[in-house]
């Protein structure tokens, strides 16, 4: 007997995942667990709850939003970061852009980092630092381990947001991995990662220490550090620069 077949006898068919979703939340937002005005679980977390993909939590919340129950806001502020992220060009200008947003957002993650982490958050952030160590000493590029690094930071504020804003900027933020649209070959050599991760050091130790202005301090220093490399290679494109001779008459003939 064909699947369709055993679905007209019974009359019913397996509701699907997101189906699922989409009615225990009706049921929780008309059973009072949610009021007027309160937010939905963040996607992230809701994944988390129900152990389903985001597509799944995606298509409950559009199932909600058709009934009426919630509504979509279609100008999410990490979507506009996202965007602007992906769309941010190969200008050194654009680079120097992002680290100042991420000034405004790191130096005070690495505080919250150092007051709030718990044990586990900690080794996942000396297991980012070492898995960067791995693979500057092994040849390999660093920007993965990099970004962990500094995203596990934001997780140990224990304020999603952090993560968030962190996840929209993207890895691509990142300059010492061929991926990145401001990789130059400098930021990969031995030397320059060897004193990016002295910097990340600094700050690994003063968050184990859990002295949040010293953590502060280190993630200032390190941000700052790499602004001023970025102004340093815009100084060197200007010494490099040698005007082009001008063209070759061109000798007319009649």
């Amino acid at each position: 007997m064909m699947a369709e077949d055993v679905r007209e006898l019974t009359g019913r068919r397996k509701p699907k995942l997101s189906e699922n979703v989409a009615q225990t939340l009706r049921e929780q937002i008309l059973g009072g667990d949610f009021r007027v005005g309160d937010k939905l679980p963040s996607e992230t977390r809701m994944t988390q709850l129900f152990g389903v993909s985001r597509t799944v939590i995606r298509e409950a919340v559009a199932a909600l939003a058709a009934d009426g129950l919630v509504v979509f806001v279609r100008d999410h502020p990490t979507r506009k970061l996202e965007a602007m992220a992906a769309d941010a060009g190969y200008k050194i200008s654009q680079a120097i852009n992002v680290l100042e947003v991420r000034m405004g957002i790191e130096i005070e993650s690495a505080g919250l980092a150092a007051q709030r982490r718990n044990p586990s958050q900690e080794a996942r952030i000396q297991e980012a630092f070492f898995e960067f160590e791995r693979l500057l000493q092994a040849g390999q590029p660093t920007g993965k381990a990099d970004f962990a690094f500094h995203r596990e930071i934001a997780a140990a504020t224990n304020n999603p947001f952090y993560v968030e804003i962190l996840d929209a900027l993207g890895d691509r933020t990142i300059p010492c991995d061929r991926n990145s649209p401001w990789y130059s070959v400098e930021v990969l050599s031995y030397e320059y990662l060897t004193g990016l991760q002295m910097e990340h050091l600094r700050i690994l130790q003063a968050i184990s220490a859990g002295d949040s202005e010293a953590a502060r301090a280190a993630m200032r220093a390190h941000l700052l550090a790499a602004r001023d490399r970025y102004r340093a290679r815009l100084s060197g494109q200007q010494e490099n620069y040698a005007p082009a001779p001008p063209p070759a008459a061109r000798i007319r003939s009649f």
